[in-house]
């Protein structure tokens, strides 16, 4: 069965290259991009995470000088920005360095716009924060998706972000602490918020199939999306290894944690090896597996799926139940 393709919102790198990192050259970003998409992905959102003021100066002008070149016409709509504006607190925070944390600020939105050439299509901020409804209203303004993510959230926090625009919920069931309040939490408000779409990474590691069965029953189809949340990692040999400021371990099974404080650091697998292991659990049919991992991403950022190129084919074969 012939598929449309696969698309994904949250690549921070690949191949030992960190789109976060504060020496990212030109060249380093070419290079993961074209072997991101030799890995099975037709388009996707190169990610920068939380990093200092000098990071994003060096590096949005650079990702958007690769998404503007003809050789990825199609296949780099755009950026996602998570962070800066995401909760300080730790386990909220995840990966994120605090010091580089900041607080919603319209001008700063501005120079990040500015400094990516205006290709920014998605951010991640957390909806508790005082300002973040007035960011939020600014970026819709300008054409960015707004999800929320990184954050202490409760119902009323969300609703007011759905008010002003807010779509969808970052890496749902991650970015938050191992243990929280049984009932009052960013999960449970998330999900009962039918304005939100929830967005999960599949890869094996970061949700249990409970939960992903969970949050596809609880959203339905129309309000679920598949992301990597791929590592600069990803496409890498286990081993020990420096990423997105904090060391992390890369096991055989592709589990990528930091040592030291024990939380993932982001997703060794691409969105191939996510919708392949979303579709061994046997929830979604093969209409619906490609709704959530090609029509929902691009619908979300407002990108037309005739502009994505079709080649390489994805081919879905329903007798492996795998995509190839």
């Amino acid at each position: 069965m012939k598929m449309p393709g696969l698309f994904d919102l949250q690549v921070n790198g690949y191949k030992g290259v960190d789109f976060s990192g504060i020496e990212l050259t030109e060249q380093q970003c070419v290079h993961a991009c074209r072997k991101m998409l030799q890995a099975g992905t037709s388009a996707f959102l190169p990610t920068v995470i939380t990093g200092s003021e000098e990071m994003y100066k060096h590096n949005l002008p650079i990702l958007a000088r690769v998404i503007q070149a003809s050789e990825f016409k199609g296949r780099l709509p755009g950026l996602h920005i998570e962070g800066p504006f995401i909760s300080p607190l730790e386990g909220f925070r995840g990966a994120h360095q605090a010091k580089f944390i900041r607080k919603p600020d319209i001008d700063f939105l501005k120079n990040l716009i500015e400094w990516s050439g205006n290709t920014i299509k998605l951010l991640t901020i957390a909806a508790e924060l005082e300002g973040a409804e007035e960011l939020t209203r600014f970026a819709v303004q300008q054409n960015i998706a707004v999800s929320l993510g990184h954050q202490t959230a409760d119902e009323r926090d969300m609703e007011r972000l759905v008010r002003a625009g807010a779509v969808s919920l970052t890496h749902l069931g991650n970015g938050i602490p191992a243990n929280l309040p049984r009932h009052h939490n960013p999960v449970w408000a998330g999900l009962a918020n039918d304005d939100l779409t929830a967005i999960f990474i599949t890869d094996g590691h970061h949700l249990p199939p409970a939960v992903i069965k969970t949050f596809v029953r609880t959203k339905g189809i129309a309000h679920c999306i598949v992301i990597s949340d791929a590592s600069p990692i990803a496409g890498l040999q286990p081993g020990s290894y420096s990423t997105l400021g904090n060391d992390a371990v890369l096991e055989e099974n592709g589990r990528l944690y930091n040592p030291h404080a024990g939380h993932l650091v982001g997703s060794s697998a691409t969105i191939l090896q996510c919708m392949n292991y979303l579709a061994g659990l046997n929830l979604l049919a093969p209409q619906q597996l490609i709704e959530v991992g090609f029509y929902n991403p691009l619908k979300l950022i407002g990108v037309d799926p005739a502009s994505i190129p079709t080649s390489p084919e994805i081919i879905f074969d329903e007798r492996k139940n795998l995509f190839v």
